[in-house]
């Protein structure tokens, strides 16, 4: 069950139902996308969260795997997006389980989050700024608005990942991407931070093909 804002928040759509379609076929009793040990996956990390969806599915999937216990974070820049979050988690029956914080990617986390996270999964904004946009943005601009090349705020955010992953187990970073921004560039910008990048799954949506792919950090 899920509240929208259509004003301010995002929906759920098919970029969402991407993450959540690969998911339920990639976790088992026994492993998190196959090769993680479920018991290694201690804190998971919604960025963006939005109506708080994936936060949701996530704590759904704990209720049906016993072995799959970890903490569930869900951030979001807009105060809005968090008090969604919170109504849709009291409305399929979770009371204070997910774990919200208001911040603008990493800015406002806890310190004690610190090189804890296992997961992070991240639907960014990631289209381009319209050049001529007549209108001042609005707060539902943010859940596309990328900026002029479409992966800066993605950029941006693993640049600041990197302080907050596990270092102990391979962390990993799934995330979604367009085609109507220039891959090869954003590819190539990702690999010179430190992370290699797979590409998991592609489904194509009108105009543009949107990628889940997903980050590992290379070795030290």
């Amino acid at each position: 069950m899920i509240e929208y804002d259509f004003k301010n928040v995002y929906r759920p759509s098919d970029d969402t139902y991407l993450i959540v379609d690969y998911f339920k076929h990639h976790i088992d009793f026994n492993y998190f996308d196959g090769i993680i040990p479920l018991e290694n996956v201690r804190y998971l990390l919604d960025m963006g969260t939005g109506t708080g969806y994936l936060a949701l599915f996530f704590q759904i999937v704990k209720t049906r795997i016993p072995k799959f216990n970890p903490k569930i974070i869900a951030s979001d820049i807009l105060k809005e997006a968090i008090n969604l979050a919170k109504l849709n988690e009291k409305l399929n029956n979770f009371k204070g389980e997910i774990e919200f914080i208001h911040s603008d990617l990493f800015k406002s986390f806890p310190k004690i989050y610190k090189q804890c996270l296992d997961i992070i999964v991240f639907n960014p904004p990631y289209l381009p700024s319209f050049v001529e946009k007549i209108d001042p943005k609005q707060k539902i601009d943010r859940s596309w608005d990328g900026g002029e090349e479409g992966f800066e705020i993605f950029i941006d955010f693993i640049s600041q990942a990197k302080e907050f992953l596990r270092k102990e187990t391979k962390a990993r970073i799934y995330y979604i991407c367009s085609s109507r921004t220039k891959l090869n560039l954003f590819y190539n910008m990702i690999k010179e931070r430190g992370f290699k990048n797979t590409i998991l799954e592609r489904r194509h949506i009108f105009l543009e093909d949107i990628y889940l792919n997903m980050l590992e950090t290379y070795p030290d």
